[in-house]
């Protein structure tokens, strides 16, 4: 995704995955909000600029602006497209027939909210909605707004079939004992520690290779991410060797991140991880601006490694202690300040899919909506390719 909209500069994005029962993501949810709310945004250009963000990829669309919905519903719509619909609205007949029109090409809509409206298989409730009552008989329920695992836990007692919200708000669990027996994860993200320690060393190609050569699976996983679409080489990457050659110890300290941050094995991770690296890749779109590519990088990794106490169960404070990291991530993410932390609550914003929050980070950091909403949309659309 290269192109820019110009209709992004007229809302406000946020996204949340849609995690399913067993934890796997499912589709990740754009909520849109209007900035101008006495204005409809053209439909059409909206739908551009979303269906280049995820050609493929399935997505969840809740609207906040009921111009804007209508209008989405009135055209064709991609059949990965699901589309949320408030119950308040269900009784519109105009929206209706966009609604059995789009059924009809395969489009699912949602029903947002609790209501005896027929038609609707699938609804969404808020977490405190869900509790208040009965689990509809015959719906598959999605839970909206989680923001803890506790969270997540709730939505599963009362037989929620997904969740629309992340599961690591709040501190983490630390566990309970250490582990008494050898932990094969363990090992590999220490290999990979040892090779960002040896990388930033500046230790010979030979030495990081034969670090490397302990664990094959992740010197695929990195030749593998380094091979996608996404990171954009001319040509195909064959070797830890080669990818040295080609990138420089800068760039290959980058992708280390992305593989530590990636490289859990423990299913509960997953939601974690898919925040982890839309969280890299949107900080470093937002930092293009910086004239020194070293800033981009160092964005990347702070967005990438601001979950890494969830999914190491560790203090940043002793986490980054063996783990090389910049002064200026360390700042961010230990002493919660210096130059990269606005951005951090900018994209911790978008996240919690919260206008009032995310304007007032984009005000405090002098950007423009179109620029932010833009950079939002090329990271999930990267991150897309990436996965």
């Amino acid at each position: 995704m290269n192109s820019t909209h110009a209709v992004l500069g007229q809302l406000a994005l946020g996204y949340a995955p849609l995690v399913t029962r067993p934890l796997d993501i499912e589709a990740t949810r754009v909520t849109v909000f209007a900035l101008r709310p006495e204005a409809t945004p053209a439909a059409a250009d909206v739908l551009a600029a979303l269906t280049d963000a995820f050609p493929a990829k399935a997505v969840v669309l809740n609207v906040a602006h009921e111009g804007l919905l209508k209008g989405l519903l009135a055209a064709p719509l991609p059949r990965h497209f699901r589309v949320e619909v408030p119950a308040f609205l269900v009784g519109d007949a105009e929206l209706a027939t966009q609604i059995q029109a789009r059924a009809a090409e395969g489009v699912v809509t949602l029903l947002k909210g609790r209501s005896e409206a027929p038609g609707f298989k699938q609804i969404v409730l808020d977490l405190p909605d869900l509790a208040s009552g009965p689990t509809p008989a015959g719906k598959t329920v999605l839970v909206s707004g989680a923001r803890s695992a506790g969270d997540f836990q709730q939505a599963w007692d009362k037989g929620a079939a997904g969740v629309l919200g992340w599961p690591f708000h709040g501190e983490f669990e630390a566990p309970a004992t250490p582990p008494t027996t050898k932990d094969p994860q363990a090992a590999d993200l220490q290999v990979i520690v040892e090779l960002m320690s040896r990388v930033d060393q500046g230790e010979d190609v030979e030495r990081l290779e034969q670090t490397l050569k302990r664990d094959p699976s992740l010197a695929f996983k990195l030749l593998r991410y380094m091979n996608s679409a996404a990171f954009g080489l001319s040509v195909e990457v064959s070797s830890f060797r080669h990818a040295i050659m080609l990138l420089g110890y800068a760039r290959l300290r980058r992708w280390l991140a992305l593989l530590l941050a990636t490289a859990s094995k423990e299913h509960a991770m997953r939601p974690v991880m898919f925040a982890a690296l839309r969280r890299g890749l949107l900080m470093e779109d937002l930092a293009k601006s910086m004239a020194e590519a070293e800033l981009r990088d160092e964005m990347f990794i702070c967005g990438l490694f601001s979950l890494l106490d969830h999914m190491l169960r560790q203090p940043f404070e002793k986490l980054l202690q063996s783990i090389p990291v910049p002064e200026r991530v360390r700042q961010a993410l230990v002493d919660q300040n210096g130059p990269y932390k606005p951005y951090l609550d900018l994209v911790q914003a978008i996240e919690n899919e919260s206008v009032f929050d995310t304007r007032s980070a984009i005000d405090a950091l002098m950007l423009s909506p179109e620029e932010v909403n833009n950079a939002v949309l090329r990271a999930l659309h990267k991150a897309g390719q990436l996965e």
